[in-house]
């Protein structure tokens, strides 16, 4: 009976392009927001735009994007490695490296998937320099952001605002899907 039931229902609501678009549309704009999550911190921290880093902070004055974080902020069973970390000019470049390439490929909707699996990798780090979570037994924002990354990536986001069609049309993404 429940599968009767499933039938009957998937084809009560069939999947038409009018259905689609205010999802799409939607999946669009939370890529632009997680997007702009990733490439804000790279150009505060790179800068010293005065919100979280200081402009005698910045990267471009010499300061370290993983010395404050990295240094001071992580707690919990990982801390001493994280603390370890921090400062080190590898560190420091991997660190924002990433904030920049996955900021700016959700932006543009471009290699999402790729920018998606990266991002999560990141998020999840930061999780565990802060295990447990101030506010909760296990989960926090940066665990949920990753989520949303796979959604993201699973959905094909970046062709709804973005760039991600044209993108798909490329022969070297069209041989190797992990590029979409």
């Amino acid at each position: 009976m429940t599968a009767t039931f499933a039938a009957h229902h998937a084809k009560a609501i069939p999947v038409t392009a009018e259905r689609t678009a205010p999802m799409s549309l939607v999946l669009g704009v939370i890529r632009l927001a997680m997007g702009w999550t990733f490439l804000w911190p790279f150009l505060d921290k790179t800068f010293g735009l005065g919100h979280e880093t200081a402009s005698a902070d910045a990267w471009v004055n010499g300061g370290s994007p993983t010395a404050g974080f990295l240094g001071h902020a992580t707690k919990g069973p990982f801390s001493d490695t994280y603390q370890s970390f921090a400062g080190h000019a590898w560190a420091d470049w991997l660190f924002m490296l990433g904030l920049l390439g996955i900021g700016t490929a959700l932006i543009l909707g471009v290699a999402v998937r790729i920018a998606a699996a990266a991002g999560a990798l990141l998020l999840v780090l930061m999780w565990t320099a802060v295990l447990p979570p101030e506010n909760n037994l296990f989960l926090d924002d940066h665990l949920i952001y990753a989520m949303v990354l796979a959604v993201l990536a699973m959905a094909s986001a970046g062709r709804t605002l973005g760039l991600g069609k044209i993108w798909e049309k490329l022969p070297v993404v069209k041989d190797n899907a992990v590029l979409r």
